[in-house]
Parts: structure tokens; C-alpha cells; sequence
């Protein structure tokens, strides 16, 4: 019986995000076409007025636009993108194509996120107010200062220029994830630290660990086994929405190391004014977005019992 108020607020979730996705695809349908005529790109600039109209008929351009965008909504739940102006292919297999890198680049960051935000959030909030607390706070303001574009640019010339130590960019090997995965994980990582030690701080003077702490228990066993626990579910939620933040955030690192994942795909679509494949990415990024978040916040019962999931 206990199941049935988180299936119910499952199916409510379920509910708003599917009108989200809705609203995202719309919007992404009218607003892609602001961008200008595909054909124009598709064709030579000497094309002639009649080649032009053969082309705009033959990719279904030419209809209403209503006519259009109810097409456009009857494939979605059969995930019918249509076909890509661009490469003649169906959308879902040009998407299927790239997204094991996205997905291979944004796992790896959240990793090397996790490794380093976990241990110096914990660091900031145990030596709180010492050295230890100031490096790491020093560390999370810079990494929340600086756009990754430009540490993409500044790990390229150092160690693949400088040191000639990784490679600059391309896709195959560890070596190739390792500048992309830093440069997408650093913001994340400030982001990561800075809550956790927040949460922490607060835990670590709760009566609960004073009492831990006057039964004999050690430093660690008092901020690992009970401090960090209790401080989870606001980091969890922080690095559910930093899941939708990597994957977007991909796109402009994707650019900067030619990462041949969805984020690098988006650009060129945009680029070459492919309505298909644009409406299709725009949808993929959101729909990661929320069903993470679904995720997250079904999971706070299994974290805290105390939570009760609103029906």
C-alpha cells in the first residue's frame, strides 16, 4: 500500500512532463522556422525559382503550416522525427548515430565531477573556516567564473600543444575523453562542492551527530555514515539538474574539441537550417532533462523515509 502514493505521483509526473515535452516541441517547431529558408542552403546560389519550388515541394515545405505541425505532432509518439533535410536520413537514425558519444562524453564528466565534488565539499565543511575550507571555496569560485569554452581552449593549448601529452580533439579512445570530460565537469564540480559543504555544515551541528560524536565515533565515521547521508538530498537534486546541464553544456564543448556527439550535431542542423533534426535534438535534450528530474525526485523516499513524495 505504501507503493501506491509514489505510483500516483509517478503517473502525475508522468502527466506534467508530457505536457512539457509538448510545449518544448511546439516551440522548437515555430521557432526553428524563424531561422530561413532550408532550401536556400540545400541549393546553390544560382539555383532558379523553379528549382527551388520542386525542392520545397518535394520536402513537404510547401503545405500550411498547420498542416505541417500536425504531422510533425502525429509521428512524436511513434518517434517519427521525419527525415533530415541535410542527410536524407531518417532523423531518429541520424540521432541514434550520435548520441553514444553525448551520452559516453556526459557520463564521464559527471564522474570526474562526483570524484573531485564529493571529497572537497566534505573537506570545505569538516575544516570549516581553516585553510582547507578556504582552497576549496577559492577553487569553486573560480570554476563558477569561468566559461568553458574558454578552459576548453586553455586544456587544448596546454596539454595538447604545450605538452603534447593528449590529443586536441577527435573521438575513440580514453585519451580523447579526457580534456572534453574536465572542461564539461568543472562547472559542476563548483556547483557540487559548494551545496555539499552547505549541507554538511548544517548536518554536522544537528544534536543527532553530537550525540554520535559523544559515543566515541571517529570524524569519518560520524560525517560518512550519518552527516552525509542526511545532507544527499539536496546534492542529489543539484546533480540531477547538472545532468541536463552536461548535456547542454556538450554542445559547446562538442564544438571546441569536434566531439562527434548530438551537441555538435545540433549545431550544424541549426547551421544548415534542418527543421527535422533541430525539433528532434531541441526534444532529446529536454526530454533527458526531464525524465532525470522524474528520477530524482521519486527517489528521495528510498534516501529518507521522511519524505513523503506529494500526491
Amino acid at each position: 500500500m505504501k507503493t501506491l502514493p509514489i505510483l500516483r505521483a509517478a503517473a502525475v509526473r508522468l502527466g506534467s512532463a508530457a505536457v512539457v515535452l509538448l510545449c518544448v516541441a511546439t516551440v522548437a517547431f515555430f521557432l526553428v522556422r524563424l531561422s530561413g529558408d532550408p532550401v536556400k542552403v540545400l541549393l546553390p546560389p544560382d539555383a532558379t525559382a523553379a528549382q527551388e519550388a520542386t525542392l520545397r515541394a518535394s520536402l513537404g515545405l510547401d503545405r500550411p503550416l498547420a498542416v505541417q505541425y500536425l504531422d510533425y505532432l502525429w509521428g512524436l509518439p511513434r518517434l517519427d522525427f521525419g527525415t533530415s533535410l541535410f542527410y536524407d536520413q531518417p532523423v531518429a537514425t541520424v540521432l541514434l548515430e550520435r548520441l553514444p558519444a553525448t551520452l559516453e562524453l556526459a557520463a564521464a564528466a559527471l564522474a570526474v565531477a562526483l570524484l573531485i565534488a564529493v571529497p572537497a565539499g566534505i573537506l570545505a565543511a569538516v575544516r570549516r573556516g581553516r585553510a582547507g575550507d578556504t582552497g576549496v571555496m577559492a577553487g569553486v569560485l573560480i570554476g563558477q567564473s569561468t566559461p568553458p569554452f574558454w578552459v576548453g581552449i586553455l586544456l587544448i593549448l596546454v596539454f595538447a600543444v604545450q605538452f603534447r601529452i593528449l590529443p586536441a580533439s577527435g573521438y575513440g579512445t580514453a585519451a580523447h575523453l579526457v580534456l572534453p570530460a574536465v572542461t564539461l565537469a568543472i562547472y559542476s564540480v563548483a556547483v557540487i562542492a559548494r551545496l555539499l559543504r552547505s549541507a554538511l555544515i548544517d548536518v554536522l551541528g544537528a544534536d543527532y551527530i553530537r550525540t554520535a560524536r559523544a559515543k566515541g565515533l571517529g570524524t569519518g565515521a560520524v560525517v560518512l555514515r550519518h552527516g552525509l547521508r542526511n545532507a544527499s538530498l539536496p546534492v542529489i537534486t543539484v546533480v540531477g539538474l547538472e545532468v541536463g546541464s552536461l548535456l547542454g553544456g556538450a554542445i559547446l564543448t562538442e564544438q571546441v574539441f569536434a566531439w562527434p556527439g548530438v551537441g555538435r550535431l545540433t549545431v550544424e542542423a541549426v547551421a544548415n537550417r534542418d527543421f527535422p533534426l533541430v525539433q528532434a535534438t531541441v526534444l532529446f535534450f529536454a526530454a533527458t532533462f526531464v525524465l532525470v528530474n522524474l528520477l530524482v525526485d521519486l527517489s528521495y523516499t528510498l534516501l529518507d523515509p521522511r519524505v513523503r513524495v506529494a500526491e
